[in-house]
């Protein structure tokens, strides 16, 4: 299997590449695992943290340029689109929202069609592309009301995705992806990277900025479970998919200051007083606009879950970032 995960250099990309090696093949149509003869990581960025590996592939471009996408997609077999410009970012600045996340993921589609093989095709969305007059928990019929640039421009992602799957030209699905707590790393132009931060920063001894009320309630899920669904929702036969190509994923609702709490009680009081609380209305205006509740039946019912609680999703970052036995400041 030949494969290409666009946003490779990115945390989710990284830890994708990092999963499919481990095992040195993937299932696909719950069949017999075949093996992995290439991952191209496709990035404007290099990668610059990777395990050396001779079937790991680093491509550096931009996925508006067409011989870039081209080059990158000409032998795919599975492909994960993670490449993105996040929400703050896509709604600070609107044209590159829009040549990123949907004249870039048209471009990606394009050439993917144009190797007549009908690839197979993850794309990751997310649960901005709700908004506005919603229900106490979306159920997987709502349909999107997207109040961002960024919710819109995924909503056209999955739109997308649905049409060149019904013509023909490859297989593709769509995950909504709850918030992912806690990223690794470095806060990014997310409105929602405060909620990482709060808890990563600390951690480490550093001070961290929450720009968002105690009772801000936010619908999140680890890296650990969102990796384990970009596989499974690869490996899953066309057949349970149909027509509706888009899946919302099972996570858990906390509010902000819940979090803070479990962050005391696991890693100690000094680690919750270095979070700032530093009000900014944009920010919490974004925030408030996403669903916090989702009900997620269609996924599980595939197989599917969430991570039970945010004291289960704060030390799974302990045992994978800081390490066995959570040494942490």
């Amino acid at each position: 299997m030949r494969i290409l995960i666009t946003g490779g250099s990115g945390f989710l990309g990284r830890r994708l590449a990092a999963a499919l090696l481990s095992t040195g093949t993937v299932t696909v149509d719950e069949g017999t695992p075949s093996p992995i003869e290439r991952i191209t990581l496709f990035d404007s960025v290099p990668a610059d943290d990777l395990v050396p590996d001779s079937r790991v592939e680093l491509l550096t471009g931009d996925i508006t340029d067409r011989n870039a996408v081209e080059h990158a997609a000409a032998e795919a077999d599975l492909v994960w689109h993670l490449a993105a410009v996040v929400s703050a970012g896509a709604e600070a600045d609107f044209d590159l929202g829009y040549r990123i996340n949907v004249d870039g993921t048209r471009l990606l589609l394009e050439a993917l069609r144009a190797t007549n093989r009908r690839p197979r095709v993850v794309f990751a969305s997310g649960f901005a592309v709700f908004g506005g007059e919603m229900p106490e928990s979306v159920t997987d019929e709502f349909h999107t009301t997207p109040q961002s640039s960024y919710g819109t421009q995924k909503a056209i992602g999955e739109l997308l995705i649905a049409d060149y799957s019904r013509k023909g030209f490859l297989d593709g699905r769509s995950l909504r992806l709850p918030t992912i707590v806690v990223r690794p790393g470095k806060p990014n132009r997310a409105a929602s990277t405060f909620a990482s931060s709060i808890i990563r920063e600390p951690l480490i001894g550093a001070e961290a900025i929450c720009p968002v009320r105690r009772d801000t309630a936010i619908y999140i899920l680890s890296p650990r479970r969102v990796t384990e669904a970009l596989l499974r929702a690869m490996r899953l036969p066309d057949s349970v998919w149909g027509a509706n190509r888009t899946l919302p994923l099972p996570g858990i609702t906390v509010t902000v200051g819940t979090m803070v709490d479990v962050l005391a009680r696991v890693a100690g009081e000094a680690a919750a007083e270095r979070i700032r609380w530093q009000p900014d209305p944009a920010i919490q205006r974004i925030v408030e606009s996403w669903p916090v509740r989702a009900e997620a039946r269609r996924a599980r019912s595939l197989g599917f879950t969430d991570d039970g609680s945010f004291e289960a999703i704060l030390r799974a970052h302990l045992e994978d970032e800081i390490g066995a036995g959570g040494q942490h400041a």
